[in-house]
């Protein structure tokens, strides 16, 4: 299931304010992800796109609380994805603080595609681009691709992958967003 979240839209529903378009505070942040979060209780698995088209601002309690809150939510049960589209330099400053200061990566839509944004390291970026690459990849085939042995790209795949940041479809892996 693929969800569209326009953040600008469920600000205004949230606050109940038409021209309020910049995400601020942390009890605003706070509301935001809570309507988010109840969106995305009906699947089991899903890929959500959520869009800062419409938003002017972040500030760091608000990235704190909708950004971090969710990609370090621990649901079992459900397997949630998420790609970011429509940031800008003004919204990466808090953003990117809060990914370093949690650990945290996450993907991003640009116009050229999807890409890694945050903390991640080298083998990871290139496991990410590999895949990318192939569009779908088996661990086998990302070793080959890397030059690396097979048991250490699983580590790092499976990590990528409890991290929400490629998808798993059977023994393949791909990354989120590309069928967004």
């Amino acid at each position: 299931m693929t969800n569209h979240i326009d953040l600008g839209t469920v600000l205004r529903q949230t606050l109940s304010a038409n021209l309020y378009s910049n995400l601020v505070t942390r009890p605003t942040g706070r509301a935001v992800r809570g309507q988010i979060e109840v969106m995305l209780q009906t699947s089991k698995r899903s890929l959500t796109v959520i869009d800062f088209s419409h938003v002017s601002m972040i500030d760091f309690s608000c990235a704190d609380e909708v950004i971090a809150k969710l990609l370090m939510q621990d649901t079992p049960d459900r397997e949630s994805y998420f790609v970011f589209r429509g940031m800008t330099e003004d919204h990466w400053d808090s953003i990117e603080t809060v990914l370093e200061r949690h650990g945290l990566a996450l993907v991003v839509e640009r116009e050229s595609g999807v890409e890694l944004m945050g903390v991640i390291d080298e083998q990871e970026q290139r496991a990410f681009d590999a895949i990318k690459r192939r569009g779908r990849a088996q661990c086998r085939e990302l070793a080959q691709d890397l030059g690396m042995p097979e048991p250490e790209v699983r580590v790092r795949v499976e990590r990528m992958w409890n991290r929400r940041l490629i998808m798993r479809h059977g023994d393949a892996f791909m990354p989120v967003g590309e069928i967004a």
